[in-house]
């Protein structure tokens, strides 16, 4: 339960500045921020003292953005007592909940919601007391442009006419082209999908072009041609790791498995695939449509399940692609159709916060998109406003028209990647500049078993 900043509670100020910043996900090393210990004695006794510091001396916040967390660490001499941290110089509006006093031991983790404060930089202090002794440190909290400001709900978007198809040749007989990935790079677009053929058999290819006007006539290259990726191989993920300089490609395989080349653009050169997990994990029923994404400390492998979960596995940077852990729920819902599949994650440049979208199926049995937010890759994920249902969506039938000139071709907005600004590891995108490409079908042509459908791509441009 969160705590009214203005309200009288006995926890108003107990735990929390520390555990605020850690909420927000800020791992930076603490600069620029006071902190300091004291002591208490009594006749007899040796000097009882504690000291504080912060993970973060400044944590900045969209104005009614999601929830952060900031940890505060307690040094002790002579001390065993509780220490209890509280927190003052809140804005009027915000909430602070206490995720963990340090107790006897020596973390607390704060969380700080901006709520309705306004904009503006607060000064706040974090005391921590053990009841006899007892320090302080100081951050500030920034409340900036919120997420209304750069992502307005309600969304529209303007599709575009179909801009890649299935292209068969005399060896692949191909109904589908899907799940695309896509990154800028050398001056042109790398595309790799989803093929699905018609016999049902789904694999990958890549496309490569100057212009999305040049994609129509863009010729695939075939990714069972490479070695080790024939057979069962689909859902790509492509981008850049910057701390190892090399590509990796993330796909679906029964297992997540990941392939690394040093150049995208030349497909037949990926390196054979390899498993991210020795096996299953015991705590996961069934598992689709990986997707990686990295912040400046660990990365994160989400993954949806067609059951209404959401998981996350995490493991350090400098581990990557080893050491993921059991993965854990991040979201659950009582309708497995409300958090289906296609689950995409990304860096909302200039926010310090990420986007979480999510493939639904509606009422109708067609497929949109849902949005979340959260103020870290491990935090709690909050929908976005107004973007978040059937009638509602992030990316759905009910807000989408299509150009001018364009037939309606699509009631499905389904498993697509946004366009992001840059390629590597961070999965950043432009918030004023949003874009989508996106599989959808001729509704005629819908009805079939999902493995049968003739899906297409086209790209969703905002238009509000």
């Amino acid at each position: 339960m969160f705590l009214q900043s203005g309200y009288k509670s006995n926890r108003r100020l107990t735990g929390s500045l520390a555990l605020v910043l850690a909420l927000f996900g800020i791992s930076a090393p603490l600069t620029g921020c006071s902190s300091g210990g004291a002591s208490g004695t009594s006749p007899g006794q040796s000097a009882d003292s504690v000291a504080l510091s912060l993970s973060n001396a400044t944590i900045t916040v969209p104005a009614g953005g999601s929830i952060g967390r900031v940890t505060a660490r307690v040094t002790r001499s002579n001390s065993s007592g509780s220490i209890n941290l509280t927190v003052s110089g809140m804005p009027a509006g915000s909430m602070i909940n206490y995720d963990q006093q340090p107790g006897t031991g020596n973390t607390g983790i704060i969380a700080l919601n901006p709520g309705t404060a306004v904009e503006g930089t607060y000064s706040l202090t974090v005391q921590a007391s053990d009841g006899v002794a007892n320090t302080s440190a100081t951050c500030s909290f920034v409340i900036g442009a919120g997420i209304a400001a750069k992502i307005s709900t309600p969304i529209t978007w303007s599709s575009t006419a179909p801009l890649i198809s299935a292209v068969s040749d005399a060896t692949h007989d191909l109904l589908a082209v899907k799940d695309p990935t896509v990154v800028y790079y050398n001056n042109a677009w790398s595309v790799y999908t989803t093929t699905v053929d018609t016999g049902g058999n789904y694999n990958m290819a890549y496309f490569n072009f100057p212009d999305w006007s040049n994609a129509s006539a863009a010729k695939p290259y075939y990714m069972d041609q490479t070695p080790g990726f024939s057979g069962y191989h689909c859902a790509p993920e492509v981008f850049y790791f910057t701390p190892q300089n090399k590509w990796y490609l993330i796909f679906q395989s029964g297992q997540p498995q990941y392939s690394t080349t040093s150049d995208p653009t030349q497909p037949s050169t990926w390196s054979e695939p390899q498993n991210f997990f020795a096996a299953q994990p015991a705590n996961v029923s069934n598992w689709i449509d990986f997707w990686v994404i990295c912040d400046s400390v660990n990365c994160y492998l989400f993954f949806a399940g067609d059951n209404g979960i959401l998981y996350r596995s995490q493991t350090s940077i400098s581990s990557f692609p080893q050491g993921f852990g059991t993965p854990v729920i991040v979201m659950q819902a009582a309708n497995q159709f409300d958090l289906f599949e296609s689950d995409n994650v990304y860096n909302l440049k200039g926010l310090n916060q990420y986007l979480t979208i999510i493939e639904a199926l509606g009422p109708t049995g067609n497929r949109y998109y849902r949005a979340f937010i959260s103020s870290s890759l491990d935090g709690d994920l909050t929908p976005l406003d107004e973007a978040n249902s059937w009638q509602y969506p992030y990316a759905g039938i009910n807000n989408v028209s299509f150009a001018s000139g364009v037939t309606p071709w699509t009631n499905d907005i389904s498993h697509g990647e946004m366009l992001r600004d840059g390629y590597d590891e961070t999965l950043t995108i432009d918030p004023a500049n949003l874009q989508f490409l996106y599989q959808g079908v001729e509704p005629a042509d819908s009805s079939v078993s999902y493995a049968f459908i003739p899906w297409q791509l086209g790209i969703l441009t905002r238009s509000n």
